[in-house]
């Protein structure tokens, strides 16, 4: 179900809350599937997952958040990172392509922007997709833990300054690569032309300075925007986890029937965090039968 993807995804700038972001689209209509991604990401991560999208009748948009790739400009400061203000830019965004209805899929910090739009009820959603990022709630009790604490070391040392930038930017940013070359199940989803993408990216002046500032800036948002208390999420919402992430664990999606009404929850246990691309075969079954309102199957279903 990977279709080739060089044939359908063009890329073009959509200007939207004070920002020139550059897109990757496939397929035409009123209908969105806006595709949010993660740290050390970009659009780019969709690949697979777009012309899929397109074919479903979808207009399929990823991306490249505040700070990344080839979106500009690209504000220095911690404080031009706070949550509320990427919410924005994903409503923005979604105004720009002025939708009959909307899919939001997120995945890492693309994931928990998604949340919080859920959560706040920002824009209309028809769908939301959610991907290896647990509900805010479920996060912060967590982080309260000994075993997720430890998980999530890197969170504490993106907060000092300048250091954390030196580290992933060393040697044509090889720690980037690293990040999904060391971290995946299927290494070979990740060859040498992928990981130049990333890596590219994160080695344009004042990009890995950006992308850590999400997190610094996330700190700064964090008891104004996630809070225990948020209600009860109404839209039809699929969660999938790839089982092998070592910086979040799979404990994290267990009880977010608590939080979504109408949950679905499926578990990829030979996928990494970077489920879309580790498994695309996989998540792309998944990702169609929810959209077309079929029963989603379990991994064990699939070849």
């Amino acid at each position: 179900m990977v279709r080739d993807e060089e044939s359908t995804v063009i890329e073009r700038t959509v200007s939207a809350n004070g920002f020139d972001f550059r897109v990757h689209e496939a397929g035409s209509g009123d209908r969105l599937a806006l595709c949010l991604h993660g740290f050390p990401e970009l659009g780019y991560s969709w690949r697979h997952q777009l012309p899929l999208l397109a074919d479903l009748g979808y207009r399929a948009w990823a991306p490249d958040l505040r700070g990344y790739g080839a979106t500009r400009p690209r504000p220095r400061r911690r404080r031009d990172y706070l949550t509320p203000l990427l919410v924005d830019d994903v409503a923005a965004l979604i105004d720009a392509a002025d939708p009959s209805e909307t899919v939001l899929i997120g995945h890492d910090w693309g994931a928990a922007l998604a949340w919080t739009l859920a959560i706040q009820q920002v824009r209309p959603l028809d769908r939301l997709v959610i991907m290896n990022v647990p509900h805010p709630a479920r996060l912060q009790r967590q982080l309260r833990t000994f075993g997720q604490l430890r998980k999530s070391w890197y969170i504490f040392f993106f907060q000092l300054p300048w250091l954390p930038e030196y580290a992933l930017g060393r040697n044509g940013a090889q720690a980037v690569g690293e990040a999904f070359s060391a971290m995946a199940v299927n290494p070979e989803r990740f060859d040498d032309e992928v990981l130049d993408v990333y890596r590219r990216a994160a080695s344009q002046p004042g990009a890995l300075r950006a992308m850590v500032n999400w997190y610094r800036g996330a700190v700064l948002s964090l008891r104004s925007t996630w809070r225990s208390t948020d209600p009860v999420i109404e839209t039809p919402t699929l969660m999938v986890w790839g089982e092998q992430d070592t910086a979040l664990g799979k404990e994290l999606a267990e009880g977010t029937d608590e939080y979504v009404s109408d949950l679905t929850l499926r578990y990829v246990p030979d996928a990494s965090h970077w489920v879309q691309q580790d498994q695309p075969d996989v998540v792309n079954a998944m990702l169609q039968a929810f959209l077309t309102r079929q029963p989603v199957p379990e991994r064990a279903d699939l070849p």
